[in-house]
């Protein structure tokens, strides 16, 4: 398998003592060892944080244009992957272009739900924080089980 490229944006908060990035949504954990992983389990990673991605912006937004989306992350040179799905394209779009994106149908975007109406700029602040929010219950939900010590028991430290 090829070597799969670092979902980091260049945004790291775990710097700032978060335990999940709020630029890419992993963990520190995640961070640290990402280059031990192998190709497998970093691409699996990445499709954890994409379909994350997707169903957070899903709540938000429809890909009517994926032609189009492309278009305006070339055209504004923000990174994206072959293989990375649409919404989670549009995140990063978003995330880059909050303050400039005037019409996302020009993005091949359409707001639904809770995001019509929306400025670019609220939408991703609402995408942001329902991410970070996702994005720290998977890294919770990653954590091994502690015992549970409301009582006494020999297991606990």
């Amino acid at each position: 398998m090829s070597a799969i490229a670092s979902p980091c944006v260049g945004l790291c908060s775990t710097t700032l003592g978060d335990r999940t990035c709020r630029g890419c949504q992993r963990s520190d954990a995640e961070i640290r060892d990402w280059f031990g992983l192998s190709g497998d389990e970093r691409a699996a990673r990445m499709a954890e944080l994409d379909a994350l991605r997707e169903a957070v912006a899903g709540r938000y937004l429809r890909l009517v244009d994926a032609a189009a989306l492309e278009a305006q992350l070339k055209r504004h040179r923000i990174r994206f992957r072959a293989d990375q799905p649409g919404l989670s394209r549009a995140v990063e779009l978003l995330r880059v272009g909050r303050e400039r994106i005037q019409e996302l149908p020009r993005y091949g975007l359409a707001p639904t739900g809770p995001g019509e109406g929306l400025p670019a700029a609220e939408l991703h602040a609402r995408l942001a924080a329902e991410l970070n929010e996702a994005a720290e219950a998977r890294r919770l939900s990653s954590l091994p089980d502690l015992p549970d010590c409301s009582a006494e028991s020999p297991s606990c430290p």
